[in-house]
């Protein structure tokens, strides 16, 4: 919701598409400076404190831009939203496999990204609705009680349930260093980032692209630019809700290189498709490899690393994620001009393949291993 609010309030004021492309960059680089600089923090401190730390600098921001007459403040305290969510996500994440049992990881981070996802696809509509008829503010207000809502909620956990060591520091410089150290050791780590990453690049290019295919190459106008979102939305929900009853028969490293197929099947099929329609069936195809590829990477991460070590890592997968998402939206632009939006789709499908690829090259042996003690525990 507030992403719309935010962004109609700052085009209105300034009709320019710089200041909207400003709004959308100190959103996203946050994740990619203060996350990877967050890591220590994450681990090092309470995780409890740090959510609801970040939950309140949030509220604050929302209170506070109701008041706002400036653009260059309201794009400044979009920004502090961003450093906070920045911290909060990964502490989530990292805290998550001491909520759950083992047993229950996989379905527990599947839940909370179906919720995510829905929550995402719900927001924009119902925040346009309430925008065209009052304006932002009351957009602001709900957001802010949001946050209100989060942090009460997030009171109520015991410290220990969100964190089960914390490790004494060495110096904040060597515990990033020890981060960043975990992905030369871990096979799993190094599956997780080059897959992810080789597959979020093929996103940057699907998500500039898009428009251009539902409305040039295909002729939908806006519907069916919209149709498409909607599609890969409903793909997204649906591949989420698989991955518990998936990860419950096979390990996550041994059905993770198959998740890339769908992504690439799909985003293949909507490259060639001969109309809208074919396109919106084929990225529900796209959005359900993309719904069981991104939390299984989640349980990849939680599963490969100790709770001491956990935040730090997280924030590096988060942060290089981001940036090759944001340089492929840079990218995106000129081959979309350049070529045509079906080859800029048909692009991101090999990036997708070259993922699973990749996947399966890295973890053949380790997943092997994995699998026959996991049948064997299972016996």
């Amino acid at each position: 919701m507030a992403t719309i609010a935010l962004t109609v309030d700052v085009q209105s004021r300034t009709q320019s598409a710089w200041w909207v492309s400003a709004l959308f960059a100190v959103t996203l680089l946050p994740s990619v400076v203060f996350g990877l600089a967050a890591g220590p923090v994450i681990d090092r401190v309470s995780r409890k404190g740090l959510l609801v730390g970040a939950d309140l600098a949030r509220l604050g921001v929302f209170v506070a831009l109701p008041f706002v007459n400036s653009v260059s403040l309201i794009v400044g305290l979009a920004g502090v939203a961003g450093i906070a969510n920045s911290f909060f996500r990964p502490a989530v994440l990292a805290g998550l496999p001491n909520l759950v049992p083992e047993q229950e990881l996989a379905r527990g981070t599947a839940l909370l990204q179906t919720a995510d996802w829905t929550a995402t696809a719900a927001g924009p509509v119902v925040a346009g609705a309430i925008v065209g008829v009052s304006g932002p503010h009351l957009v602001y207000w709900i957001n802010a009680g949001t946050f209100l809502f989060s942090a009460v909620l997030v009171v109520r956990i015991a410290g220990r349930y969100l964190q089960s060591e914390r490790g004494i520091t060495r110096g904040y410089w060597r515990d990033l260093r020890e981060g960043v150290g975990e992905f030369r050791v871990s096979r799993a780590l190094q599956t997780a980032f080059f897959a992810l990453g080789l597959a979020a690049i093929g996103a940057g290019l699907i998500n500039v692209s898009e428009i251009f295919l539902a409305r040039h190459s295909l002729h939908a106008g806006a519907f069916g630019y919209g149709l498409l979102w909607t599609a890969s939305g409903l793909g997204l929900l649906s591949g989420s809700l698989l991955v518990g009853s998936l990860l419950e028969r096979r390990t996550a490293l041994s059905a993770y290189p198959w998740m890339f197929l769908p992504w690439a099947a799909g985003t293949l099929g909507a490259a060639v498709s001969p109309n809208i329609w074919v396109a919106a069936v084929a990225m529900v195809v796209s959005g359900i490899g993309n719904g069981l590829t991104f939390p299984t990477t989640v349980v990849i991460v939680q599963q490969a690393t100790a709770d001491s070590i956990r935040g730090r890592v997280f924030t590096v997968i988060i942060s290089a994620q981001n940036a090759l998402l944001g340089l492929a939206f840079v990218g995106a632009g000129a081959m979309t001009g350049a070529v045509g939006a079906r080859w800029v789709f048909g692009a991101a499908a090999g990036l997708s393949l070259a993922g699973g690829i990749t996947a399966f090259g890295l973890t053949r042996r380790t997943a092997a291993r994995i699998e026959v003690r996991h049948h064997e525990q299972v016996a």
